[in-house]
């Protein structure tokens, strides 16, 4: 549980790439086991969640060979998961066990023992146990919970109108639709991350998507008999990207340009809402695409330089596309002017802390004026923050979140347990050093 501290900073300058993208290097690794073939994975993050999503396709047979950050995979075909009596250690990782659980549910007659930290202990897998145990996959869940016993089985197809915006959720569906008797379908309303629908065409799946009527969005799969191999390189991750070019925007004098960033629109959502506090943020939108006819990841550069900021509402609609960055808003609002207010983010508490009690936490540790509500948390803004010592509570985004307040603040701060970045940004200290 190392600590780290961070002193207030001069003007943050430069132009760096930040980390990979983890969500789609989680879904290029998986894709590529589930392809026919060899896949070659250029700029694989190379974290804690990701490098368990290795160890587990391992253990399920894929072949992979690492040298750096490349990544050579060669898939088992979508019926060919090895069966196996060690234990799918996911590690921290809530996408790789949703995920792999999707593709697992139609192994018919195999069965895998999936668990996780104790993190991923508390982590709720009702939420894909239930859509596919209703396709014919067999969950043994205690409370809820993992660990569990998850056994595959030949799927029927299903139309599943999500409650919740997840695309955790929505991927373990569509990789199960794959292995299914007849068509499956999501629908959900707002729309989730599409990195998975993007790969999967990509890799010659079935897929369609639609915007209905009342507003919702609605993916179809088809059942596969196979996945084409393709060879991928990982574009940055905008998640990681925030932390710099928020720590930008509240470092006086600072300006910075982060380098090949996703810009898929379904992540860009905390850059539009930082733009809407008055920040001087530029080149994170995407071309227009046809709705229907999505394609590859947009890439490109993001630049942000120190800007006075004013608080803001927030809404659920605005929450999946920044879903990941939402704490970040907290801290923003404590250098702005008025009062910033987000709501329908609860699926906050369900991440690898509570990050609404831990941000709350967080914020009131180090001088700023901030509670939280049932969905979210409101922040009355002073335009600084004193400092001092916050838990990291094990969370790597909070971790980070405590760095970038160290730079902005006062007298600094002492963040313990640094070492939870490493999950998604393992070189997060390096890049920082650089700019400053």
């Amino acid at each position: 549980m190392a600590s780290r501290s961070f002193a207030p900073s001069g003007p943050l300058t430069g132009t760096l790439p930040t980390a990979p993208d983890k969500s789609i290097s989680h879904r290029a690794a998986l894709l590529a086991a589930m392809a026919v073939g060899t896949s070659t994975v250029e700029g694989y993050l190379l974290g804690e969640d990701t490098l368990s999503t290795l160890r587990v396709l391992e253990q399920l047979g894929a072949g992979i060979r690492r040298e750096g950050s490349t990544v050579e995979i060669t898939g088992m075909g979508l019926r060919g998961a090895a069966e196996t009596s060690e234990v799918l250690d996911v590690g921290n990782s809530g996408t790789l066990m949703r995920l792999v659980s999707g593709w697992l549910s139609g192994q018919a007659g195999r069965s895998w023992q999936l668990d996780g930290d104790r993190s991923i202990r508390s982590r709720p897998m009702g939420r894909i146990a239930v859509p596919l145990g209703q396709m014919g996959a067999e969950f043994e869940l205690s409370d809820g919970r993992p660990p569990f016993l998850l056994k595959g089985a030949s799927l029927s197809g299903i139309n599943w109108i999500s409650d919740v915006a997840s695309a955790q959720v929505k991927s373990a569906i569509l990789l199960a639709g794959l292995l299914a008797d007849g068509p499956s379908s999501v629908t959900e309303s707002p729309t989730s991350r599409d990195h998975t629908e993007r790969m999967l065409i990509e890799q010659g799946a079935d897929l369609t998507r639609q915007r209905l009527q009342d507003g919702s969005t609605r993916v179809e799969i088809k059942p596969a008999d196979d996945l084409a191999s393709v060879d991928r390189s990982i574009p940055g991750d905008p998640s990681s990207a925030a932390f710099l070019l928020l720590a930008a925007v509240l470092v006086e004098g600072s300006e910075i340009t982060v380098s090949g960033v996703n810009l898929n629109p379904e992540r860009t959502g905390f850059f539009r809402l930082l733009a809407k506090m008055g920040a001087d943020i530029s080149g994170y939108e995407a071309p227009p695409e046809d709705f229907g006819r999505i394609s590859k990841e947009p890439v490109g550069d993001v630049s942000a330089r120190s800007s006075s900021l004013v608080g803001i509402t927030v809404g659920a609609e605005e929450i999946p596309a920044a879903v990941d960055e939402i704490t970040l808003l907290a801290l923003a609002g404590c250098f702005a002017s008025g009062t910033t207010r987000v709501s329908g983010a609860g699926e906050l508490k369900v991440k690898e802390t509570d990050r609404i009690a831990g941000v709350v936490q967080l914020i009131s540790a180090l001088g700023g004026t901030i509670e939280a509500t049932e969905d979210g948390f409101v922040v009355t803004g002073t335009g600084d923050l004193r400092g001092g010592t916050i838990d990291s509570l094990g969370d790597h985004r909070l971790a980070m979140l405590g760095a970038v307040a160290g730079l902005a603040s006062e007298q600094g701060v002492t963040v313990t347990d640094f070492g939870a970045a490493d999950v998604s940004y393992p070189g997060f200290i390096a890049d920082i050093s650089r700019l400053a």
